[in-house]
């Protein structure tokens, strides 16, 4: 694929911004996501929340024209370890630099131990409207075996207290797969979260990181069949329950789909701003697509913040790498896309994909209705293999 294929304009897509506040109690051992131990009361807000505010100033610039913000996620590291108060400042910076819609959803990442629990009425107060709370277990043993710091008891504690103070949208992050795990306590914790009457679960396998503790000391998982059966029966469970799979580890209830998930699932904009954050931005004017990486080492970040060193990375995606990016995300998603929001994103012919799509369709990886192109239950369980033609076609034209 060449400058040529470029075919048709950049449309602008939806707009949400990404905030990583990257320090956590303890950092579990199979954690791979950019966060940095610390005790809640030496993390000095007002520090960073200056240094989020000159960094967001400057992403304003590559942003231009202030476009209506549809989705901020905060996430970390464990972003309830900041005060209710910080919070509130953080949302008033954004929404003074940037315009929110009225139904903007404002989701905040958090832990169920008894700390943060005591401040969610201050989160909901300061306008987070969408609560995503890690659970990973409710089996004290396997939390234990995970590194987490709370108990299966202060979970439901902490899901029980955020419906009494009116979050009506509510994620759990569950794991399954873990080590010492059978099916049973699988099933079961997953009730237990069903119980709990959360609009979304999260619920996906327990993978070994690179340079992450369980990568240097491996702990022994289910055996292959196991984990297939686990994800088989739990997704067969969630089914029953009213929770539609429409990302490979995402089930919500109708309308409950997370907005801000859906957006980088479909090739959207958002802002990355913090330590480590990582961003996307289209530029319709000049036909490019922008990546950006913040600098990851929450000292280094905050002495470059303002100025440009706070970018670790900012490169142009080129025409040959669309195609890719774009699938690799949007298939991921049960209701696949459209061609013609892949020529919107892209800005390149769909009929390039053609003959990929043929040999995908002819696998029985995918399938095509009308205009859109949908992963098949099975092209879900095997994401890689269905992207390594799309991948074979890139290295071809770059050759």
């Amino acid at each position: 694929m060449t400058e040529q294929a470029v075919q048709d304009r950049l449309t602008t897509p939806p707009l949400g911004i990404y905030v990583h506040l990257p320090w956590c109690v303890r950092k579990c051992p199979y954690c791979d996501f950019n966060s940095h131990a610390r005790n809640p009361g030496l993390i000095s807000e007002s520090p960073y929340l200056a240094a989020l505010e000159a960094d967001l100033r400057q992403d304003l610039a590559l942003l231009g024209t202030p476009r209506p913000v549809h989705s901020v996620f905060i996430g970390g590291g464990t972003p309830s370890l900041f005060s209710p108060e910080a919070i509130g400042q953080l949302l008033k910076t954004l929404r003074r630099h940037l315009p929110f819609r009225p139904d903007t959803e404002i989701t905040m990442e958090a832990n169920p131990g008894t700390f943060e629990r005591e401040r969610f009425h201050g989160y909901r107060a300061a306008g987070v409207n969408r609560l995503s709370v890690g659970i990973q277990s409710f089996n004290d043993t396997h939390l234990q075996r995970l590194g987490r710091i709370h108990s299966g008891h202060d979970a439901s504690q902490a899901i029980s207290a955020a419906h009494e103070i009116g979050f009506d949208h509510l994620n759990l992050d569950l794991m399954y797969g873990l080590p010492g795990q059978d099916l049973n306590e699988a099933l079961a914790d997953l009730e237990q979260a069903i119980d709990l009457g959360p609009d979304h679960i999260s619920h996906y396998q327990l993978t070994i990181e690179p340079n992450t503790p369980f990568a240097q000391r491996p702990p022994r998982l289910p055996p292959d069949e196991t984990l297939w059966r686990m994800e088989r029966r739990c997704r067969v469970a969630l089914g029953r329950a009213g929770f539609k799979r429409y990302e490979v580890s995402a089930f919500a209830r109708p309308g409950a789909a997370c907005r801000h998930n859906l957006n980088y699932w479909t090739f959207g904009d958002y802002l990355g701003i913090g330590a480590g954050a990582h961003g996307k931005l289209t530029d319709t004017a000049s036909g490019h697509i922008w990546r950006t990486r913040k600098q990851s080492h929450p000292q280094r970040y905050l002495a470059t913040a303002s100025t440009t060193a706070r970018l670790a990375d900012h490169e142009a995606v080129p025409p040959i790498a669309r195609p890719l990016e774009f699938l690799m995300n949007a298939l991921r998603l049960t209701d696949g896309f459209r061609l013609e929001l892949y020529r919107q994103r892209t800005a390149l012919s769909p009929e390039l994909l053609l003959q990929s799509l043929a040999a995908a369709l002819s696998d029985g990886l995918l399938r095509q209705q009308a205009d859109s192109v949908i992963p098949t239950v099975r092209g879900l369980a095997l994401t890689n293999e269905l992207l390594l033609s799309f991948m074979a076609d890139e290295i071809a034209a770059s050759a």
